[in-house]
């Protein structure tokens, strides 16, 4: 059975080999496919297996011998899973493996607008401690998180452990997500309307799927919400926010600060408005990509080949 991957760089730039996948069946991986040169390469695939590749309604069906796809990530936005569905082609996501990593960068983020160690540790270097001539200086405020609010948009595996953690450092936690939502068990702890949590939150974290409902949700009306000294962190889909309105927002001190490891053309485009926006730090989607993260998503993407194989699809999102 031939298996192809369509854009492996990412999941094994080197350390993470695909020796359990190998065993599976006829292996091709392609770093990265262009995309005229989708149909080209998958073509005579019983099985694709693709991160950011999209596999569109058109691409599939020109596709008459893939019979199963499995999405090396937990989002699978990149694939037309209702016409995979029309043509019986189960697709497969992988849907714990970074839930520590993404929260644990979460935080890394978060911390940074809190307190610019890296730019700190760069003045050292360049010689300005010395230069200022106190026992300590600070270039910009800086902030102590204790007693603030978290606000979680999104409240699956990853959206509940970034609560966990931003209980732990004394904040106060909301939450909104469409199903209903099991009180964590630590307190303070309020399920909120999305409105309310945009406007009471210090903080607001992303952590849900981007689907057609709610794209560019994050609007100027919902930034208009939230408090002048509140700071936003998206760390799921760059797709989710109005990069012009959060531009302006950010020029025009709306709010103070915005985070974000996702953006909405990857890799980031010349025309993108938010590298020159006030207070934005941008990080190239590697929230997921430590090694312990990337090793699970090989061993379940594995799983899934696995189960189709033996005519037990695992982890169908479709």
């Amino acid at each position: 059975m031939r298996i192809v991957v369509l854009d492996g760089r990412t999941l094994n730039p080197g350390d993470n080999p695909w020796t359990v996948i190998e065993r599976l069946g006829e292996l091709v991986v392609y770093d990265r496919t262009p995309a005229g040169q989708i149909v080209q390469r998958a073509k005579g695939a019983a099985i694709a297996l693709t991160n950011k590749t999209p596999l569109s309604r058109e691409t599939l069906w020109q596709l008459p011998d893939l019979r199963f796809i499995s999405v090396l990530a937990t989002g699978y936005d990149v694939v037309d899973a209702a016409s995979a569905r029309e043509r019986n082609i189960p697709v497969s996501n992988v849907p714990a493996y970074g839930t520590d990593s993404v929260a644990q960068f979460t935080f890394a983020l978060l911390l940074e607008l809190c307190h610019h160690v890296g730019r700190h540790g760069e003045l050292v270097k360049a010689g300005e401690w010395r230069r200022r001539g106190d026992f300590s200086f600070w270039d910009s405020p800086l902030v102590e998180l204790a007693g603030m609010t978290m606000g979680v948009v999104g409240f699956g595996r990853i959206g509940r452990r970034v609560g966990e953690i931003a209980h732990a450092m004394g904040m106060g936690v909301l939450a909104c997500d469409p199903n209903p939502i099991e009180h964590p068990g630590y307190k303070p702890f309020h399920a909120l309307p999305l409105d309310e949590l945009f406007a009471e939150a210090d903080v607001v974290s992303l952590h849900c799927p981007l689907t057609p409902e709610n794209e560019r949700f994050v609007n100027a009306e919902l930034i208009g919400r939230m408090k002048k000294d509140a700071m936003l962190i998206n760390t799921a889909r760059g797709g989710l926010i109005d990069q012009s309105d959060l531009r302006a927002a950010l020029d025009a001190g709306k709010i103070a600060s915005a985070a974000l490891d996702v953006v909405c053309e990857e890799p980031i485009g010349p025309d993108n408005p938010l590298p020159g926006a006030e207070n934005c730090l941008i990080t190239p989607h590697i929230a997921w990509a430590t090694l312990s993260a990337r090793k699970r998503l090989m061993r379940t993407t594995a799983e899934n080949v696995r189960g189709f194989i033996a005519g037990k699809p695992v982890n169908v999102v479709n």
